[in-house]
């Protein structure tokens, strides 16, 4: 009998209740003989809202993935924080959720949206968008301006979401939505429902590549 291949996502804020939003995103994407296993970075801040957080947990991340052994990594923040010094750390495939978001709503629609946590977030993510190449099919990016723990269990925060994915939408031209944060992955079913354009969640796009690469591997 073939043994269980393991793919681990971390979350890179030492938030619990965002890893539960995880792994509750990802159970529709369970796999016999495939183990999806979920784990929160207790060296992290409680959320990731600036470079200087994105540089702290860099080497943590790093370490985390030495000694967990895996067949796959997804690191489940939109800044992709430690992804390259993680890719340097292993031969298995690491995967972050803003490029594999993105790449998955570039496969939906011609222009794509994102939904930011805060405005000061959103230079990060252009940066990135830059590297990749893909800035032109950004339609563009608008901020919830709440917290990450508040984007994971903030009463309001479904409704502040609608609010600025039909501005997305309809002002911007986009045709996909990325919803720009891990702990926005509980509301991505009721937002898309709203808007009536493919909404991504980012880590349900990461870690089904993972599925893919560990498939064929």
């Amino acid at each position: 009998m073939a043994a269980e291949r393991r793919i681990l996502v971390i979350n890179p804020n030492s938030n619990d209740a965002v890893t539960r939003g995880l792994e509750e995103a990802l159970a529709p994407l369970a796999r016999p003989g495939i183990v999806l296993a979920c784990r929160t970075l207790a060296e992290g801040p409680f959320g990731i809202e600036s470079q200087a957080d994105v540089e702290r947990v860099a080497l943590p991340l790093r370490d985390l993935v030495l000694r967990e052994a895996a067949d796959a990594y997804v690191i489940a923040c939109y800044s992709d924080p430690g992804l390259h010094v993680c890719r340097e750390a292993t031969d298995r495939p690491v995967l972050g959720i803003a490029e594999c978001g993105v790449l998955t709503a570039l496969a939906r629609a011609d222009r794509f949206g994102v939904i930011a946590v805060r405005t000061r977030s959103i230079p990060r993510h252009l940066r990135a968008l830059r590297q990749m190449g893909v800035s032109e099919r950004l339609a563009g990016e608008r901020a919830l301006e709440m917290s990450v723990a508040e984007t994971a269990s903030g009463p309001d925060t479904l409704a502040r979401m609608i609010a600025v994915g039909r501005d997305l939408r309809d002002r911007d031209g986009a045709g996909a939505i990325v919803m720009g944060c891990a702990g926005m992955a509980a509301h991505r079913r009721g937002l898309e429902q709203e808007l009536g354009i493919p909404v991504i969640d980012p880590t349900q796009a990461a870690v089904a590549m993972a599925l893919g690469l560990v498939a064929v591997a």
